[in-house]
């Protein structure tokens, strides 16, 4: 396979040539390439050089098509594009100069790169994968037309040996790349979405409490709120609770937001003890409607925690991930619960009948919303 050009009117992407290492160099000394891509970490020059002068020996092989990613008028390096095509599987893979984000650049040149596959190479699919948490790379993908297809699990193995990764996975068949435009409702939510969950978890003021991410040291006081009698009665928690449980929730938590999935916050007294959890879940990505549990533990009910934890959650949920539904549910054997949600601006729709296995038994539950169009 020889190599070729592709451009429009801002870009060119060619094969790599010796003169671009130190520019890839450069680029590549960048936390966030070294965290999410393949590349060597630290990133020397000799693996710059190592990189572009191996381009052509793998166009040659047919086994990678490596573009280069440049501003046509200056010649400076945006990014890289790399379409793996060994074995009959078309893979794309890209990176973006730090000093390049935010212009599209991934976008464009991924857009022309599939053009380009499709149409003179004919390939019957192409897919994406990136490590779960990199909610850059999964927006342009999306951006591009790439569908969703799961997460495989352990399925990415880092340059450095180290234990494989959860990975994203999409893929795209010809006569689905997205045209070039503006994002509709869908992607402009993604975005939203993509941008908060690239940042920390949020603190959140709730009145008098303070919303907060779990952390190793709530441990203690979940394993007490989860052994509570009324913990078992009317969810789901491991009885009997142990030490174990609460770290691996604590865990959880912080996978659910580098996976972009919902948000667990540890509900308490900003200089004090936790009070309780409101746990989110997304139901779908690009989410437009979440699921939504709290627990109050029992040295702090009848104070508003609940009501205050789950009011603030939803408050932010609707504005930083652009939610339009939230819904509760809660066993009918548990009216404090409705109480509760109802406080916080809930809606009870109805009962679903044998809905939820608690212990093995089918259980009828409550159901309700609050949306984003409600009064706050």
């Amino acid at each position: 396979m020889d190599p070729v050009e592709l451009t429009d009117d801002e870009l060119t992407l060619r094969c790599w040539r010796p003169d671009d290492a130190p520019a890839v160099y450069r680029a590549c000394q960048d936390p966030d390439i070294q965290r999410w891509t393949t590349v060597p970490s630290p990133y020397a020059e000799a693996d710059a050089v190592r990189f572009v002068t191996g381009a052509p020996a793998t166009w040659a092989d047919g086994s990678v098509a490596a573009f280069g990613v440049f501003d046509a008028a200056s010649g400076e390096l945006l990014g890289s594009q790399g379409l793996d095509i060994a074995g009959g599987a078309a893979e794309l893979g890209y990176w973006t100069a730090p000093w390049a984000r935010g212009r599209g650049v991934t976008e464009r040149a991924g857009r022309l790169v599939l053009a380009w596959a499709f149409d003179a190479l004919g390939l019957h699919r192409v897919r994406w994968r990136a490590v779960v948490g990199n909610h850059a790379s999964r927006l342009v993908a999306a951006r591009l037309g790439m569908r969703p297809e799961g997460v495989v699990r352990s399925g990415l193995v880092p340059h450095d040996g180290t234990d494989p990764q959860d990975g994203w996975l999409a893929g795209m068949l010809p006569g689905e790349l997205r045209p070039a435009g503006p994002d509709g409702p869908t992607l402009a939510r993604a975005a939203r979405q993509a941008r908060t969950y690239l940042t920390a978890q949020p603190m959140i003021e709730a009145g008098r409490y303070l919303l907060r991410p779990l952390a190793e040291a709530d441990v203690p006081a979940l394993v007490e709120l989860c052994r509570d009698p009324a913990m078992a009665e009317f969810t789901t928690v491991p009885v009997p609770y142990q030490p174990s449980h609460a770290a691996y929730f604590v865990r959880l938590a912080r996978d659910r937001w580098v996976a972009g999935d919902g948000a667990i916050f540890a509900v308490a007294e900003p200089a004090g003890r936790l009070l309780g959890t409101v746990d989110l879940r997304l139901v779908d990505w690009p989410a437009r409607i979440a699921e939504i549990g709290y627990s109050v533990a029992p040295w702090a009910r009848g104070r508003g925690v609940g009501t205050s934890g789950l009011r603030a959650v939803c408050d932010w949920a609707f504005g930083a991930l652009a939610l339009d539904r939230i819904e509760w549910r809660a066993y009918v054997t548990n009216p404090a619960s409705r109480r509760v949600a109802e406080k916080a601006g809930f809606t009870v729709e109805g009962t679903e009948r044998g809905h939820t296995l608690h212990r093995g038994t089918p259980v009828d539950t409550w159901y309700g919303a609050k949306l984003s169009a409600d009064p706050r």
